[in-house]
């Protein structure tokens, strides 16, 4: 897993990670831990072996290929097709094909016709999108094919898949000239302001380089005139074994796995002549130049510094490890201070982030960027830069680093009580970026010793001496702002004056508080458990604690270190007047801005390093919600984060200004934007602008939260545990942990509070409702269908509406994307409930042209038709089958299923117990329910239509006339 997985994990801004408040190890990891030190010493210019985890081999037409057996999930095999050829390599009249080949990767080949092979896929479990899928890259395509093993018929064909993926592909001209109109649907999708902007930033980014032309979607030229040849030609050039992999990971016997690998891909051959495969290059930056961009639609502010590229060499020595750690260390620390910054009463920026990143696999670049705040442009780059410079010139402290360390640890520690329980997907991305990009795959066990034996050794002075090296101080770079069109746009010129005076600037050490080391001093005076019961059918404990408050264990070995956390009950949002909805909406965001107790959220990071436990508490509309998360070694640390929720609230006006100022940043950038235009016009259609209805805030209307009465609502519904029930489910020892909930749980006070949720009166509009929006300047439609109604809910019912709207997805795509070419996605949802009232609501989502629009409402309403006369085709509902018993037997070994089905159970009364007749529920669904569900769910005399439509009729008038104008040129043959 290598630096991917410290880079990923050791970045405290994307997540909190936390170890156990007793300094004592798991005992696997204690056990770990005295063997390495039992092993030679490490020699860092020593290679990086692979681990014995997986078989690499490569046969004689150069095929690599990965396997390693793995029983998560159980009967599941990962297959994957990665090959070393994408859209830099594209000749100037294939523009977009490397990307276009991927699509005809499912409209045709040897052994499968078109549409065969997906209806094939989805008959035994496999979802089109969720489970089947590819993506095309600069450097790469990889086809990604999960298949269920119960059967060995299933896994040697899915291996005829692979094959025919690598050489078999038909390119069959009808399929080609209907999948035309499926990618210019795609190309369509993501027009917009960031592709507008995109297109001049890229020659800028890549400082002229090929991938600024070499974008995978394309260019709308191309994709509307290439002949078939350019087609075939780049599949014939790059789709060679010596270019390619194949990845073999999940329950599979190794030894089966390679012959089948030897027995499709060992006949490959290489073309002769076969084209030299380039890697295009990236000259480095040598002046120093500011680009502005902006657009009227953009989603935001925000400025990137890009200094000069670096060639990547992959050196695969436990040296370039090291390096790596060091790397990530430096990373944390660093953007530690930039995120302290973010949390100032007046911040420079909203977020930021600098460190030393990959451009592509064979360039780096040290990079700092920040989303803007009220403040602008120039306070964010003089933070930026200001900070950059202090770590250059007075590098960091003793604590950061330990900090940083601990979190490093616990997260290597994690990943290694994982080691037998990550899934087979993991590990095939991580073969894919070996071939790809070189990265060493050891395997968690050798990582983990390379960490015990590396970390602790980095010194302060190494990294100091590592950010002067690291951090640019003179050199050419490029300073970048894009933003939202407005008068007050800064020019170039300033972004560089800007940069070069915090260059200058005095500045002094940063200053690194010291803050308590524990959360608590003391726990606090315990209660006690009054009952326990035991429900073996489900593996449940129940226990009543002396304050009465509830709670259901499931303790689980699905996971060596993780434990869940849920609560609920009624009252929520709901109990508070709509005068009051924005500080009932607001509160649970404003609190946590503020810190627990007397620490502020700095304090609570420090306080927390090293640690795996994180809670959050709030009111949802109609709840009151408690959740969380931990390790198995920090289970008491996520109770004593619960314990202190509900002790009161941090109030630091100087934090909420900081809050409600960022708030205010991002609504003035979504005024001018389509997308919230059109959502707000849904909402407004189906609640007629009620008070409780979901929408966009305006700037102004944040001025209306007001601090104490949002701390009011929260300490209202948070100072009392009363009626809660707390479920956990995990990898923990009941009689260990029982000890932790009388006292963190069993102390929590429990004063008489309200538990009722409020029907505040919000109904969806009656009969048909038809709106239309008129925003964005691309020549784009989306069209939004919703059906409400009254219902009463059942888990049978629920079952039923889910099952239709899985038949619904299955022809949307079948039939308005593969027969009509009408749209590249979309689909429908809908959910049943029983609170406020019994009722359904069901959206339909689909994006198209404005050309389209009528064409594309007409034949989903056709569809839906046909579902109401004549129900599904059993051959669907065997496919909807299929793949919710694969995700439901998947599901059934993860916490995270079984946390939200007893939580479920809990709230609404419903048998915990029925988790285990759900395959048979769904074996028993039949055609007639599906169409009775139907009849009853379409009402097609009670719906509400909104579609967003260009902004002027010009950009409609180009879509229709641009898709007549570009018709493909003629076919050879006629």
């Amino acid at each position: 897993m290598s630096k991917y997985f410290v880079r990923g994990l050791c970045m405290v801004a994307m997540l909190v990670a936390h170890p156990a408040l007793n300094a004592k190890p798991p005992a696997a990891a204690a056990r770990a831990t005295a063997a390495a030190s039992a092993i030679a010493p490490l020699r860092l210019d020593a290679p990086i072996p692979v681990g014995p985890q997986v078989k690499v081999g490569k046969l004689a037409n150069g095929l690599t290929y990965y396997i390693q057996r793995n029983a998560r999930p159980e009967r599941k095999l990962e297959l994957r097709l990665v090959v070393k050829a994408g859209s830099i390599l594209e000749d100037e009249d294939q523009r977009g094909l490397a990307h276009f080949v991927e699509h005809m990767a499912f409209n045709g080949s040897t052994h499968f016709h078109k549409h065969e092979l997906v209806s094939y896929l989805q008959s035994i479990g496999v979802g089109f999108g969720a489970d089947l899928n590819a993506y095309t890259s600069f450097d790469e395509t990889v086809y990604i094919l999960p298949i269920p093993t119960d059967k060995p018929e299933h896994v040697a064909k899915a291996f005829q898949v692979l094959e025919d993926w690598a050489h078999g592909l038909r390119f069959d001209p009808d399929a080609i000239e209907k999948e035309r109109g499926i990618v210019l649907e795609e190309l369509r999708l993501g027009k917009g302001a960031s592709d507008r902007m995109g297109k001049q930033i890229m020659p800028a980014i890549f400082n002229g380089s090929k991938y600024a032309e070499r974008l995978p979607i394309g260019t709308e030229e191309v994709l509307r005139s290439f002949r078939p040849e350019a087609l075939t030609r780049f599949y014939r050039d790059w789709y060679r074994p010596d270019l390619m992999a194949v990845v073999v990971v999940g329950d599979i016997e190794p030894a089966r796995a390679e012959q089948l690998v030897k027995s499709h891909f060992a006949r490959l051959k290489n073309p002769v002549p076969a084209r030299p495969r380039p890697y295009a290059e990236i000259p480095a930056r040598q002046a120093t130049e500011a680009l502005v961009v902006t657009d009227q639609e953009a989603t935001g502010n925000a400025v990137l510094i890009r200094y000069p590229v670096q060639p990547v060499v992959e050196a695969g020595t436990i040296r370039a490890y090291r390096d790596d750690l060091v790397q990530a260390l430096f990373s944390s620390m660093l953007n530690q201070r930039l995120q302290e910054l973010s949390q100032l009463p007046e911040p420079p920026y909203m977020g930021a982030s600098s460190s030393l990143g990959k451009l592509t696999p064979r360039y780096r670049s040290y990079n700092a960027s920040a989303a803007l705040g009220p403040r602008g442009a120039e306070a964010a780059l003089t933070a930026l830069v200001e900070e950059n410079e202090r770590a250059r010139r007075f590098g960091f402290s003793a604590a950061e680093l330990e900090r940083v360390k601990k979190s490093l640890m616990r997260n290597y520690e994690q990943a290694w009580n994982e080691r037998a329980k990550s899934d087979s997907a993991t590990y095939a991305a991580e073969y894919i970026r070996n071939f790809l990009q070189q990265e060493a795959i050891p395997g968690i066990d050798t990582e983990y010793r390379y960490v015990r034996e590396l970390v602790p050794g980095i010194t302060l002075e190494e990294l100091n001496a590592y950010a002067r090296r690291t951090i640019p101080a003179d050199s050419g770079k490029l300073v970048l702002y894009t933003g939202v069109t407005r008068p007050d746009t800064p020019q170039g010129a300033q972004l560089l004056g800007t940069v070069a005076s915090a260059e200058r600037a005095r500045l002094h050490p940063h200053d690194d508080k010291a803050v308590a080391t524990r959360l608590m001093e003391r726990p606090p005076r315990a209660g006690t458990i009054v009952s326990e019961t035991h429900d073996k059918a489900l593996g449940l404990t129940r226990l009543e604690l002396s304050n009465g408050v509830k709670v259901i264990l499931k303790s689980t070995d699905f996971r060596n270190d993780q434990v869940l956390m849920s609560a609920a009950r009624f009252g929520g949002q709901s109990l508070f007047g709509d005068q009051d909805i924005l500080n009932a909406r607001f509160a649970n965001a404003i609190v946590a801005s503020m810190g627990v107790r007397e620490f502020s959220p700095l304090d609570m990071r420090k306080i927390l390093a090293g640690k795996a436990a994180q809670v959050n508490v709030g009111l949802a509309n109609y709840t009151d919600v408690v959740v969380g998360a931990s390790g198995a070694t920090d289970i008491e640390t996520m109770l004593q984060l619960t314990w202190l929720k509900f002790q009161g609230v941090r109030r630091d006006e100087d934090l909420f200004k900081s809050y409600v100022g960022k708030q205010v940043e991002q609504a003035r950038n979504q005024t001018a934007q389509p997308g919230a235009r059109f959502g707000d016009a849904v909402m407004e259609a189906l609640y007629n602008k009620h008070p409780r209805a979901p929408r966009t805030l305006r700037a102004e209307e944040y001025e209306q939260i007001d601090l104490d009465r949002s701390i009011d609502i929260f300490r209202e519904r948070f100072s009392s545990a009363r009626d809660l029930g707390f479920i956990l489910v995990g990898s923990f020892d009941l009689a260990a942990i029982k000890p932790l909930l009388a006292t963190y749980l069993g102390s929590l006070p429990t004063p008489e509070l309200t538990v009722a949720y409020r029907d505040v009166g919000l109904r969806p509009a009656q009969g048909v409702v038809k709106r239309e929006v008129r925003s964005g300047s691309e020549p784009k439609s989306t069209i939004s269908l919703t059906f409400t109604g009254m219902a009463e809910f059942s888990e049978a019912e629920q079952l039923r509406l889910s099952a239709l709207l899985e038949v619904v997805n299955l022809r949307i795509i079948d039939v308005l994307r593969e027969k009509m070419a009408l749209i590249y996605g979309g689909g429908a949802s809908g959910v049943l409930s029983k609170i406020p009232y019994g009722n359904y609501s069901i959206g339909v989502t689909l994006p198209t042209g404005p050309e389209h629009v009528d064409k594309v409402i007409a034949a989903t309403f056709a569809e839906i038709e046909k579902l109401q006369q004549d129900g599904p085709d059993a051959a669907d509902l065997d496919k909807v089958k299929s793949n919710w018993i694969q995700n439901h037997r998947r599901s059934l070994r993860e916490n995270g299923y079984w946390l939200g089905h007893l939580q479920t159970a809990l709230s609404e009364g419903t048998d915990p117990a029925a988790i285990l007749q759900v395959e048979k529920q769904v074996q028993a669904l039949s055609g007639a329910d599906i169409r009775g569900a139907a009849r009853r769910y379409f009402n097609q005399q009670n719906y509400v239509q909104v579609v967003l439509n260009p902004e002027t009729q010009a950009a409609t008038t180009m879509a229709a006339s641009g898709v007549q104008a570009a018709a493909p040129a003629p076919l050879p043959g006629g």
